[in-house]
């Protein structure tokens, strides 16, 4: 007969797995291994899983993180504390070079000569604030709680079904909301407490998984569309600029990161200095989130067949077929806005970028086509916001749009052009990018009834205080005394 694998004291790897977990569990470990094992947290399956049974502290640490993540109190749809640590492990798996002075003093003189160059072609002024040069892990820190807040809402309906869908697999076991040894994940921890505390730190896995993958190609803090930082700042990823300036042969680096810094600082004054638009692309984003329906027969026949010890095949479940298919009139709607104002703000990025630009950088056509080349192939944001809100950001119409900003540069000049950003009722729509010429000719009329209706103001007031003076010369008004 042959001897199963065993661990150091001789025990099989499933043996070694229950003999840690008797340990962790204490005097109420029948109780919770009969549960787990209900539920498909045999520890026969965690060490057919693991592969670390062999190795006593391997063992001893993943028991404790289950035990932490278990027992955290955190009440929030995605479990911060594991988006946290995933994000920052996966943005350095490939390597995530220190960020030396000499990177920092070139990101600085990079965006000290991008305000230069933008102030020559637009009045919004810079947004101030920081400049930075980050590591990846440092851009990880300063946006991690962004994709978080932003994830939320799905969140909320994937951990509410994923915990439907298990605790109805095993009602039965249970007496009314108690669960053997509750008191070693804190008070109150019933199996529906458990469930969502699992499903969080699942989806708090994915929000890690994304976030991480986008600080390996993000070049700044406005490459999505979305505002990632709460306040003014600009900051360029230095290890992800020297990589992308590495595949141009004939394109000097420095150019290029002037390039990247001008793009970064164009989009820094949008979000700083029009002061709706950052509330209201971001309330568009949870608009649409709050509106993804979980089919729940696809999320069973997702879940049907993952082992629930099998993390990454928890998150490709997790991530595939389980949001509603059939986007309701009001999500449908929102999402047209959205793709329109993420089109529109690409667009005068792109337009006023290429315009400072022109006199200066000598290859800013060919740095234009590939921008524009990365985001219509999708780009980081729209594979991070398809994974994780069941929605695709990507600006499919940023061509048509740089057409109409520069349309209007050439017939109303700069200070036309950035005035349709003073309201969000002054945004173009959708059929305008189908019409550029219409809406220039709109704009030109309104701004010509604007000039009317001042000239006609002016004239009034002045005819006023003509009138105050002339009846100042007049004598002493009605009831104002004489003697």
């Amino acid at each position: 007969m042959t001897d199963s694998p065993s661990g150091p004291s001789g025990a099989s790897d499933s043996d070694a797995w229950e003999q840690m977990l008797r340990s962790l569990f204490g005097e109420d470990s029948e109780g919770i291994l009969a549960e787990m094992r209900a539920r498909g947290f045999s520890p026969e399956q965690i060490s057919a899983a693991s592969g670390i049974a062999d190795n006593p502290a391997a063992l001893g640490a993943a028991l404790d993180q289950i035990r932490r993540m278990l027992g955290s109190d955190d009440a929030s749809p995605v479990n911060t504390t594991v988006s946290h640590d995933v994000a920052r492990h996966v943005a350095s798996s490939e390597g995530d070079p220190t960020v030396t002075e000499v990177d920092r003093h070139r990101v600085r003189e990079a965006f000290t000569v991008a305000e230069l160059w933008l102030d020559a072609v637009t009045d919004l002024p810079p947004a101030g604030g920081t400049v930075a040069a980050w590591s990846r892990a440092e851009w990880v820190e300063a946006t991690l709680a962004t994709w978080n807040a932003l994830t939320a809402p799905v969140a909320t309906a994937v951990v509410g079904a994923l915990t439907d869908l298990l605790s109805g697999q095993g009602d039965e076991l249970d007496e009314p909301g108690a669960i053997p040894g509750a008191d070693l994940f804190g008070p109150g921890a019933t199996s529906d407490v458990l469930l969502r505390r699992v499903g969080s730190a699942v989806f708090g896995m994915q929000v890690g998984q994304a976030t991480g993958t986008l600080a390996r190609e993000v070049f700044g803090t406005t490459d999505v569309g979305v505002p990632l930082l709460a306040g003014p700042g600009t900051a360029l990823v230095v290890h992800n600029v020297e990589e992308f300036a590495a595949g141009f042969e004939d394109i000097p680096a420095d150019e290029v990161r002037l390039f990247l810094a001008m793009r970064e600082a164009a989009s820094s004054r949008l979000f700083t200095h029009v002061p709706w638009l950052r509330s209201h692309v971001t309330g568009l984003v949870d608009a649409y989130a709050r509106g993804v329906v979980i089919d729940p027969d696809e999320l069973e026949s997702a879940m049907r067949d993952v082992d629930p010890t099998d993390t990454a095949a928890m998150q490709r479940a997790l991530s595939s077929g389980v949001f509603g298919v059939n986007a309701t009139p009001q999500q449908q709607a929102t999402l047209l806005r959205l793709e329109t104002t993420l089109a529109l703000f690409e667009g005068w990025v792109d337009a006023v970028v290429a315009e400072a630009a022109a006199p200066h950088l000598p290859h800013v056509v060919q740095l234009r086509e590939m921008m524009r080349r990365r985001r219509a192939a999708g780009g980081p944001a729209e594979q991070t916001f398809a994974t994780l809100v069941g929605l695709e950001l990507r600006p499919r119409r940023a061509r048509e749009a740089t057409h109409l900003w520069e349309l209007l540069r050439a017939k109303r000049g700069g200070e036309g052009r950035d005035a349709v950003w003073d309201h969000p009722d002054f945004l173009p729509t959708a059929g305008d990018l189908d019409d550029a010429d219409a809406f220039v000719a709109r704009r030109g009329d309104v701004a010509a009834g604007d000039e009317d209706v001042d000239a006609a103001l002016a004239e009034i007031f002045a005819q006023a205080q003509d009138d105050g003076g002339a009846d100042g010369d007049d004598g002493p008004g009605e009831g104002e005394r004489t003697d």
